[in-house]
This record gives structure tokens, sequence and C-alpha cells, in this order.
């Protein structure tokens, strides 16, 4: 199971498993993703979130080669396994924590904007090298970092796409608190149960309440995001991105505008 979806003592926790690829994410880790975020969503039992992975990685982002099977045919619509997760996460109505080990690519650094209480191993390395390949913020990180983080950092890293350490993520405000890699997931898991233990309406109404300002701002973001993303991934700049990626070598963008 490249997911593992475990639930005990009101938490469900969804963990990346697929290591030999770098814990890459497919169509189908995404749809497995987005149903056990809907399912946990209206199942009363549950109370909490846990998102993580491997102690050596978060995620590398996007399986490339599965990502780009079908670009083309509609690669970008809200159909896609990515974008049913990523609604099935911003939408969750319950506390979604996050601990990140190891290295956060892409969509691995964008979905924690999306989560409540991140946390993070001081191994951690995070990057967002949308414009590496081409392309353009998704999922309302162009608005989400710039708010966290302030303008000027925010463009360091969106427009640079350079990986970055736990420790300046931290002060990004892209994680809660930086901890020793050994002590991680077991100090996400007690935040989780602390969670669990306080008044489940009040988390809930709390974390709906800090999010209302936002909501439509997130919502016309992913929308204007995802319409240039979309329009980029078949572009002249990623087609070279995404060769050279596949042939290993640096791409050259000299002879585009």
């Amino acid at each position: 199971m490249d997911i593992l979806t475990t639930t005990a003592d009101g938490i469900l926790t969804l963990e990346f498993n697929r290591p030999e690829r770098k814990n890459a994410i497919t169509g189908a880790m995404y749809t497995t993703m987005a149903d056990a975020l809907r399912a946990a969503d209206t199942d009363p039992a549950i109370r909490a979130i846990l998102i993580t992975g491997k102690p050596e990685i978060f995620t590398a982002g996007n399986d490339l080669e599965d990502f780009l099977h079908n670009v083309g045919e509609g690669a970008m619509t809200e159909s896609r396994p990515v974008f049913q997760f990523m609604r099935a996460l911003e939408g969750c109505s319950k506390p979604v924590v996050a601990a990140v080990a190891g290295t956060a690519v892409g969509i691995g650094t964008t979905l924690l904007m999306h989560c409540d209480l991140v946390y993070c191993a001081d191994n951690a390395r995070f990057s967002m090298p949308f414009s590496q390949l081409g392309l353009c913020p998704e999922f309302a990180s162009s608005l989400l970092v710039a708010q966290s983080a302030g303008y000027t950092r925010a463009a360091e890293k969106l427009m640079l796409g350079e990986a970055f350490g736990a420790q300046e993520a931290f002060e990004m405000g892209i994680v809660a608190r930086v901890l020793p890699a050994a002590e991680l997931l077991a100090f996400a898991q007690g935040q989780a149960a602390k969670l669990v233990k306080l008044p489940a309406a009040s988390i809930r109404t709390t974390k709906a309440l800090m999010k209302r300002s936002r909501a439509a701002l997130v919502k016309d973001t992913i929308a204007a995001e995802n319409e240039r993303f979309s329009a980029m991934l078949t572009g002249a700049e990623a087609k070279e991105a995404f060769t050279a990626f596949f042939e290993k070598r640096k791409p050259d963008f000299s002879k585009f505008d």
C-alpha cells in the first residue's frame, strides 16, 4: 500500500509509504487520501487527522511520469485526483496535523499550508520548484506563503524555487515547531491525541472561524493559479524542463522569452 491508513484512538493517520520512489505521489495515492479524508470528516469516531511520511523523506512531490501521463487531456481539471485530495484537505472540518521529516517537494510543501498543526524534524528540507519546471504556484501557495512569510521571502522561495531548511520554514511560519527527528512522530501523535480529548465542536468551530476570512480568497487564488498552471503545463518551457528532468540534464531556458 503506497498510502497506509490507520485509525486508532480517534486519530486517522495517513502515511506516505512509497520509499523506493521517495514517496512520490501518484493519482491512485491522491484518490486514497481524498477518500479517507472525506470519510473521516463525516465519521464522529475520528476527531483528528495526522499526515506523515518516513523518517528520511516526507514526499518528493508528484510522480512526474504518472502526473504527465494525461497532459493535454484535462490534466488539471477539478476531476483530477490531486484536485480531489487538495479540496478534501482544504475543506476538512476536523483538525489536521502534519509531521514532516526529510524532503518535502512541491505539493509536499503546498499541502502543509492547508493543515492546522504542522511540525517538522530538524532534517526537513522544503522546496516549491514550480518556476524551475516552467510552471507557477499551485493551490493558493502564491497567496498563503506570502501571507505567512511576507512578500519578499515568498518571492525568493517561489521565484527561485530553491530548497530551504527546517529553521527557515519555522521563521516563515510554515511549521509551528522544529523537533529532533527521533522525537517528531511521537510529538505529533501527542498533539493529535490532545485534540481528540478536547470538545470536538469547539475545535471545528475554531478552525472554521480562523479560515473564514480567507476562504473566498483562497478559492479565487486556486482558480487563478490553476488556469495559468494548466496553460503552462503544455508550454515550451515546461516541456524543456520535464525533458531535461527525464534526460538527467540541466534545462536550457535561454531560447524562451
